[in-house]
């Protein structure tokens, strides 16, 4: 089975608008599908990668490439890691966020409410903190508040007392255990959905993936140059919002803001108004397509 099969990627790749001699960033590596594609554009430029997970690590092995260059670290960490690589402007960032396909598919890791496993839900397994911590630790509020806004469930309080009930009468360590526990407060037929906005609420909060998004959205809007492209895709409402209101406003919240002028002051204007999404075709090839949003700017 392939690690992952990129969603969009014609799209993603004609969205970069790859000059020969530029230099570009892959946030998301994984099965190296992207970065593969971006290559073939490049002569004596150069192309660097970003990802945490170990198996990530693996496939980059695979790459050749003189002008390829993996970094093995979490993307909120871009500014970081291109200067220690003598890079200070880009010509494009390209990320497909959310979870790969592999992650999901890995039944040890968590991630997947098909397969009995440890709470784990790490992308970097160098991370401290797990699923099976939080569910040990946080407050009844802590739980309530994570379900409601990254899980967008609907009785997050009522999950949140059911989880501290739950755990006074033992640990909470398995995604079976977990699931049993939301069984009987599910909406009636939607046990499925109900355990997937579950599981995503555990996992953002885990890897911190809203955060991380927004670090590493402002640091885009300074490490590009002047008509470089950002070039993300995203798989929930919640990073989209984001990232539209970041290309939008320059900024995550509230208004956007304005020079004495009357000008919008923000790094990124909106190459596309509406976000780009999968057709029929590639959706029934790749149900995960289903759900993808791409969004692509440029730095004025």
């Amino acid at each position: 089975m392939a690690y992952h099969v990129p969603v969009l990627l014609k799209e993603c790749v004609d969205g970069l608008n790859i000059k020969p001699d530029g230099i570009y960033v892959d946030l998301t590596f994984g099965g190296g599908g992207h970065s593969k594609e971006i290559l073939k554009h490049l002569t004596t430029g150069h192309l660097y990668a970003f990802d945490q997970d170990p198996d990530a690590r693996k496939n980059a092995d695979e790459i050749t490439s003189s002008s390829f260059t993996f970094i093995d670290a979490n993307f909120r960490y871009l500014k970081r890691y291109l200067k220690l690589h003598g890079v200070t402007k880009v010509d494009g960032i390209l990320g497909d966020l959310g979870i790969s396909s592999h992650q999901i598919d890995e039944g040890t890791r968590g991630f997947s409410t098909r397969f009995d496993a440890e709470l784990d839900m790490r992308m970097d397994q160098q991370s401290p903190v797990t699923a099976k911590d939080i569910l040990r630790t946080y407050t009844e509020d802590q739980l309530h508040k994570i379900f409601g806004m990254y899980g967008e469930v609907k009785n997050a309080k009522t999950l949140a007392n059911a989880i501290i009930q739950a755990r006074n009468r033992g640990k909470i360590e398995t995604t079976g255990e977990l699931i049993s526990i939301l069984k009987p407060i599910a909406p009636r037929g939607a046990d499925f959905k109900y355990s997937a906005q579950v599981f995503q609420a555990l996992r953002i909060e885990v890897n911190e993936e809203l955060k991380v998004l927004e670090e590493m959205l402002t640091q885009s809007g300074e490490v590009l140059s002047k008509g470089g492209r950002l070039v993300i895709m995203s798989y929930h409402s919640l990073e989209d919002r984001l990232v539209k209101n970041y290309i939008a406003k320059g900024k995550f919240y509230g208004d956007v803001e304005k020079d004495i002028y009357g000008n919008f002051e923000r790094p990124l204007e909106p190459v596309n108004k509406k976000p780009l999404e999968a057709g029929e075709e590639e959706i029934k090839a790749n149900p995960r397509a289903r759900s993808a949003k791409l969004r692509i700017a440029e730095k004025i």
